[in-house]
């Protein structure tokens, strides 16, 4: 951080008498969105340390009302604060933090714009990577597909942080809430953020199960059917604890 930084930080005071509320960019968080704000932080942080992600080569956002929160770019997660928090609206406005917001941007509004997700993950996660560069789209490996909706799909490469990615991105969503990037890495959304997580983690497990099996000598991966697949996601929607 710069010592001019320090002093606009300094200049700005605690924020809302305790409430949560930092002065950023026009306007006050609100307390809802510091909430998410340090959910989001620490959902960053678990990319990282659960090695989907190297450096900032990920990214993160989580929906408040019609504020999308953001990790900034190139800024390492651990070095995050409540100080920090960055958001823009749906049309792409920067509308809290002084922080560069992700240049990722454009691909994580698409998603919040066209679907209901409440959160969004991206990495550079290796499996995952490493099947984008060979396939157009992930065989049906494990029945853990039908979380994703089916076979994921990969988007046909393009520069990031571009509309066209976005774009590609969306048509390789379509019917999915998760899918691989050409030569980049992998995207999926949930409702929550651990859902977004979660689902992820189990699309970086599936590439690297698939790499895993047909890299056997002589054997050929036996695949599930995709109406094997549907059938796994149905059962899917019941999996867990009834609150």
């Amino acid at each position: 951080m710069t010592e001019q930084r320090r002093e606009q930080r300094d200049a700005r005071g605690p924020g809302d008498g305790g409430q949560g509320a930092v002065e950023r960019g026009g306007r006050a968080a609100s307390a809802e969105e510091a909430r998410a704000w340090e959910a989001l932080v620490a959902t960053a942080r678990r990319t990282v340390s659960d090695g989907l992600v190297v450096g900032t080569s990920g990214n993160v956002s989580v929906r408040v009302g019609d504020t999308v929160l953001v990790t900034p770019s190139g800024v390492p997660y651990d070095r995050l604060t409540a100080d920090d928090v960055t958001g823009v609206d749906l049309a792409g406005r920067q509308v809290l933090g002084d922080l560069v917001p992700t240049s990722e941007v454009p691909m994580h509004l698409a998603v919040h714009r066209t679907t209901d997700a409440g959160a969004v993950v991206h990495t550079h996660a290796v499996h995952a990577t490493a099947v984008s560069i060979l396939l157009p789209e992930l065989p049906l490996v494990h029945y853990m597909a039908g979380a994703l909706g089916g076979p994921v799909r990969v988007a046909e490469y393009a520069t990031y942080g571009t509309e066209e990615l976005a774009a590609n991105m969306l048509r390789a969503l379509a019917g999915r809430t998760g899918c691989l990037l050409q030569n980049h890495g992998a995207l999926t959304y949930g409702a929550t953020l651990d859902q977004a997580y979660d689902r992820m983690a189990q699309l970086e497990w599936m590439c690297r199960l698939w790499l895993t099996a047909s890299s056997v000598p002589g054997r050929t991966p036996a695949l599930l059917t995709e109406e094997q697949a549907a059938q796994a996601a149905e059962r899917l929607r019941g999996y867990g604890q009834r609150t």
